[in-house]
């Protein structure tokens, strides 16, 4: 944990147009990060289930229009 303990006391540091460009870097990180796994998990069949139960629910009636 020693290098997000020294990044959490760098960004208290941080002046409010750095907090700024930091979110905006950091979310767009994270998006990314997400998308990949997201991804991955597509492809090794992870989500086959999920979307299965989706699929048969909404053949049941189950769902709603957005």
């Amino acid at each position: 944990m020693e290098k997000v303990e020294k990044v959490e006391r760098e960004v208290q540091e941080f002046s409010a147009e750095e907090i700024a460009k930091f979110r905006q870097w950091f979310a767009a990180f994270d998006a990314e990060a997400w998308d990949r796994q997201f991804e991955a998990d597509v492809k090794a069949g992870t989500l086959d289930a999920l979307a299965d139960r989706a699929l048969r629910d909404h053949a049941a009636g189950k769902s709603t229009k957005l």
